[in-house]
């Protein structure tokens, strides 16, 4: 049986959890502006710009998934 793969740590800071929260209640793939509008955030450029960073941040760790350009989701066992 081969060992389980370990789960990658979420980045320091409280917006990590949060988005991550957002994405275990999501039943679709979401883009930053949607990610934002659940966490009560304005849908101000910059907002949505450093949503969109750490998106891709947990991208690179291999705890969310891009399904396409700008769409993101938790990946599928």
């Amino acid at each position: 049986m081969a060992p389980a793969t370990p789960t990658p740590a979420l980045p320091d800071g409280p917006a990590y959890q949060q988005i991550m929260g957002v994405f275990a209640e999501a039943d679709a793939p979401l883009r930053a502006s949607n990610v934002c509008e659940a966490m009560d955030l304005d849908l101000a450029p910059n907002n949505i710009n450093n949503v969109r960073i750490k998106l891709k941040r947990l991208t690179g760790r291999g705890i969310l998934d891009e399904t396409e350009p700008e769409l993101f989701a938790r990946p599928r066992p």
